[in-house]
């Protein structure tokens, strides 16, 4: 069957350029309107290589005779020079379709001319803008390697479209790991992902001029360095915003300002009363810059003797959003061999505790507990040398998924730890001579004596926001007559002066109201004391409540007189109803101040079971607070707890004092009706003395 021949009118008035050839020299038979617009006249029935005579024509003439020779339709690009109206030559790109068909005139070639200038020209401006970026961006990344960065770019999403080699190199990252919107936290620091992750959120969707920001990276060689990246959005019309950035290494220079910064904190910390505020000041300087936690263990001097080393927690401090930290109270523990190791030799120790477990003798049960409560992973125990003694022990410690310190971290903790010598030095010496004082002041709190069916009982707790020794006193004696003296006093100041003061003044007074007869009232003894103590040169500011307690009969009860030199009014706790105030209209004026005033001796019976309370205002004064506040707070809490027995009751009225910013001194009296009729003095015996909490327990039975 013949092939059916092409008839080429039906081309007439496509908007394709047409032209058809036959025979083996290519005759041009036919060439539509839109061939004749583009090229011109040609001759019809001259062969191809009469018709086509421009240059560039050699290519579409051996497409041609391809075509022809294998019946396998081909394609060719040419560009030709064409004229226009203004006579100024025109250059066009064009791709010629050439494919086998039958004509009237025997076999021949359908020849299609599509004119591709306008998207060469889009092509070839887009191949321009590519190259002219591969360059730019080649000597960009040429200038930065030379500042040793890395070169990246992002696209709008976030996913990373070129990245330097020297990410994997830092982090062993490779490329399709990184260019994932977020694959590239993967090695991001766990506490600073979510931040970072953040920020970079917020800059895809704000655009900010640049995006800045510094964060850790796990490095392929182990441990975290930090890196800053900068970078700049660019828009683009076609395919949205772009990002061009660079990513430094900053390490060194991190680590160079960071110790530059912590050792001066560290040399800033001032000279504080209390050991504890020294410490707490040089553990805030680690926090939270090279760990999460750090508390700082007391070790005892080097004379303390003993093969055991036991440790108390002076100081804590942990960085914001973990739990509270333990109280400091019952923070005393044994050291452990690790610990011990860390001390003896004088060199830090790294623990890890991934595995949920605490060696013993690390720290206390209950800073374990809390440790575990913060998933920590590795606790770090750092020695504290002081004038060439290990003073203390720091344990530093990484929480909640944070990896363990690396040994340029362990070496910079221990070097600022080190850095605060001076205000380390004059803290423990006045820990040392306050230390010395409260055990001399509290050995002058004695036992009271024994006597008849009466029950005393007393505590003493130093103050611990100043010195924590003052002029808080108490005293119980037996009076040669078979009465009995009790008496409060406070010294004005909180400082060696004022404790010894105190015990010029309470010797004085002891050996007044001793060699005085019956007929001496408290008030004289008072005045006589002033008196001496001007003279003497001993005065100094002071209040003072001074009692005589004489058992009245049978039934139980005392009688009670008493003389108070400015001191808070003594409390009387009846066994049913509101305590009361024993309270003079006018009271006198405190000791050291004018010996020549008059003094009053007042009296008041003390039945059985009632409870006497003389204290100092440590226990009532809270700043800012109306002394009659605390008084009446005092009041309240006695008669809530007036059926304890009188040791617990002062255990009691002492714990409600959150804030033991003053000494405090308590002396309470209770006759019991059921206890021993007994007349005349007793010894001074030592039975009956228990410490309490913070020292100064004294209890006797009467």
């Amino acid at each position: 069957m013949p092939e059916p021949q092409l008839t080429p009118e039906a081309f007439d008035h496509a908007v394709v350029a047409i032209a058809l050839t036959a025979g083996t020299d290519h005759r041009l038979v036919y060439y539509n309107h839109a061939f004749h617009a583009l090229f011109g006249d040609r001759p019809l029935g001259a062969p191809a290589r009469e018709a086509f005579t421009e240059p560039g024509s050699e290519r579409f003439l051996a497409t041609l005779d391809a075509v022809l020779a294998d019946g396998t339709a081909r394609q060719v690009t040419a560009h030709r020079t064409l004229g226009c109206p203004a006579g100024e030559p025109t250059h066009r790109h064009f791709v010629y379709s050439c494919s086998p068909t039958t004509t009237r005139e025997g076999p021949g070639i359908l020849a299609a001319a599509i004119d591709t200038t306008a998207e060469l020209h889009s092509a070839l401006e887009a191949e321009r803008q590519s190259a002219e970026r591969l360059e730019a961006l080649q000597r960009y990344e040429a200038l930065i390697a030379a500042a040793a960065q890395m070169v990246w770019v992002a696209r709008a999403d976030g996913t990373v479209s070129e990245l330097m080699p020297g990410w994997e190199e830092i982090t062993g990252q490779p490329f399709p790991e990184a260019a994932t919107a977020d694959g590239w936290l993967d090695v991001v620091h766990p506490q600073d992902r979510a931040d970072t992750a953040a920020r970079w959120a917020a800059a895809l969707r704000e655009l900010p001029a640049v995006f800045d920001h510094t964060f850790r990276v796990r490095s392929a060689t182990g441990g975290y360095r930090h890196l800053r990246s900068r970078a700049v959005p660019v828009p683009h019309e076609d395919r949205g915003t772009e990002w061009i950035g660079t990513t430094r290494d900053i390490e060194d220079h991190w680590r160079g300002r960071l110790r530059e910064r912590l050792l001066a904190r560290a040399g800033a910390v001032t000279e504080a009363e209390r050991a504890e505020d020294a410490f707490a000041a040089l553990a805030a300087t680690l926090v939270p810059d090279l760990t999460d936690v750090c508390a700082v263990y007391l070790l005892p001097g080097p004379d303390a003797g003993g093969e055991e080393i036991v440790a108390t927690r002076i100081a804590s401090v942990a960085r914001p959003g973990l739990p509270p930290l333990p109280p400091l109270e019952q923070q005393t523990f044994t050291l452990g061999p690790h610990a011990r190791r860390a001390v003896t030799d004088r060199t830090p120790a790294l623990l890890d505790l991934t595995a949920g477990a605490f060696p013993t003798g690390t720290v206390p049960e209950i800073s374990a507990r809390w440790l575990r409560a913060v998933r920590a992973t590795s606790l770090t125990l750092l020695p504290i040398v002081v004038d060439g003694a290990v003073v203390a022990l720091a344990a530093t410690a990484g929480c909640q998924d944070a990896p363990p310190p690396g040994p340029a971290d362990i070496d910079l903790q221990h070097e600022v730890l080190q850095r605060a010598q001076a205000p380390l030095r004059q803290a423990l010496a006045l820990q040392r001579a306050r230390h010395a004082a409260v055990v001399l002041q509290r050995a002058l709190l004695t036992t009271p004596p024994r006597l008849g069916a009466a029950a005393v009982a007393a505590r003493y707790q130093p103050g611990s926001r100043n010195a924590e020794i003052g002029g808080d006193w108490y005293d119980a004696f037996a009076l040669p007559d078979g009465s009995l003296a009790i008496t409060i006093g406070d010294v004005a100041g909180h400082d060696l002066a004022a404790a010894t003061t105190m015990g010029q003044l309470r010797a004085m007074l002891r050996s007044i109201a001793y060699t005085r007869g019956h007929a001496h009232t408290p008030a004289d003894t008072l005045r006589e004391l002033d008196t001496a103590a001007e003279g003497l040169g001993v005065g100094s500011f002071a209040t003072a409540v001074h009692a005589r307690l004489v058992r009245n009969g049978a039934d139980g009860g005392w009688e009670m007189e008493w003389a108070n030199a400015g001191h808070p009014p003594p409390v009387l706790v009846p066994v049913d109803g509101p305590p009361r105030l024993l309270a003079a209209e006018d009271a006198d004026v405190p000791l050291c101040v004018d010996p020549r005033r008059p003094r009053v001796t007042h009296r008041h019976p003390v039945g059985a079971g009632e409870t006497l309370l003389l204290y100092t205002d440590g226990l009532v004064e809270v700043p800012g607070e109306h002394l009659n506040d605390g008084i009446a707070r005092l009041c309240r809490s006695a008669a809530e707890a007036r059926h304890r027995p009188l040791a617990d009751l002062c255990d009691h009225l002492v714990a409600l004092v959150a804030d033991v910013r003053d000494d405090i001194a308590v002396i309470a009296f209770r006759p019991d009706p059921q206890g021993p009729v007994q007349h005349g003095a007793a010894g001074q015996g030592a039975a009956g003395q228990g410490a309490a909490s913070g020292g100064g327990r004294k209890e006797k039975r009467w």
